[in-house]
């Protein structure tokens, strides 16, 4: 499976973006997939994820209320829509891929996408 991360970019704090990861390589609609983000100098955290259906979302707490994970299966394309943006968020964020239905934490992503940078400004 190839991940291909778009949409990051510089946005004030309270702004919004939204991030898009376009697959190939195997049937996107038979994966669980997710995004997760590493700040400078922290190590990679789990954001969201999304079983293959696109009916169950899960979401770090830090994140709750303000991100939306989806999909389009017949797209092969993962987004995150994030709003109400803060510096905290800063982050390069990756879309990742797992062949398991279990909830998809770092060391169970089977494939992972190259990162996008989102920038946060006070």
């Amino acid at each position: 499976v190839q991940l291909q991360a778009s949409g990051g970019g510089l946005v004030q704090s309270g702004g919004s973006l939204r991030l898009s990861c376009a697959a190939s390589g195997r049937a996107f609609g038979s994966l669980q997939m997710g995004w997760f983000r590493q700040a400078p100098g922290k190590e990679r955290e789990f954001v969201a994820s999304i079983n293959w259906s696109g009916s169950n979302t899960y979401y770090a707490d830090s994140v709750k209320g303000r991100f939306t994970i989806s999909r389009d299966n017949a797209k092969n394309t993962l987004y995150l829509q994030m709003n109400s943006l803060k510096p905290e968020d800063t982050a390069v964020y990756s879309c990742a891929a797992s062949l398991s239905t279990a909830r998809l934490r770092v060391g169970a992503v089977d494939y992972w996408g190259q990162g996008t940078l989102v920038t946060v400004s006070s």
